[in-house]
């Protein structure tokens, strides 16, 4: 029931999920573990995150968990729109500080698969957007690390003026990327 739209960085996959619609609306398998493998995707995730941002500009982001609680990330916007990025952060890498970008919308059935090793991040495109992953690690606040999503050296077009942010305390004191010690290898799975 999925199918993949699109493949960059080593890993980070685009899929596009098929919706049955009628005159009472539709319906959509949104996962599926053998569908998923199928294309690739062997996570075993382990939790299901919900945020609401309430703002036009809400940036959540760059963010990772730092093995060994390292996180593969399934990312589907329920409201809204946003502008979704993963960079690669694994070191020896070939596209070690590369980024990808999609927008993913509640209309587009567009999903973004953002393995370990790799930050993500988003910017709302609107008002009002629920945004739900799946993780494969369990969230541990001492492997929590962010990069600032406004990084020149990465150079990400997030759809929005980076003037229009709004951010957490967090995001605002994020490193630049030339300060970033990166705790991901290029092994395959992010993880060293």
């Amino acid at each position: 029931m999925a199918e993949l739209v699109d493949e960059a960085l080593g890993g980070v996959k685009l899929l596009r999920v098929r919706r049955f619609a009628d005159e009472r609306g539709y319906f959509s398998e949104t996962f599926n573990a053998r569908a998923f493998e199928a294309l690739g995707i062997t996570a075993n995730f382990v939790q299901d995150n919900v945020s609401r941002s309430v703002k036009t500009g809400t940036v959540r982001g760059l963010h990772y968990q730092a093995p060994p609680h390292a996180q593969a990330k399934l990312v589907r916007v329920i409201a809204g729109r946003i502008m979704d990025v993963a960079v690669d952060a694994r070191k020896g890498s070939p596209t070690y500080g590369q980024h990808y970008a999609v927008e993913l919308s509640a209309e587009n059935d567009l999903q973004l698969f953002v393995p370990a090793g790799f930050l993500h991040g988003f910017m709302t495109l609107q008002d009002d957007c629920l945004v739900h992953y799946k993780v494969d690690d369990f969230y541990s606040k001492e492997c929590d690390g962010a990069v600032r999503f406004d990084d020149p050296d990465l150079a990400i077009d997030w759809g929005l003026p980076a003037s229009r942010a709004v951010l957490s305390e967090k995001d605002k004191i994020a490193p630049l990327w030339a300060d970033f010690q990166s705790p991901f290898s290029h092994d395959g799975s992010g993880r060293p």
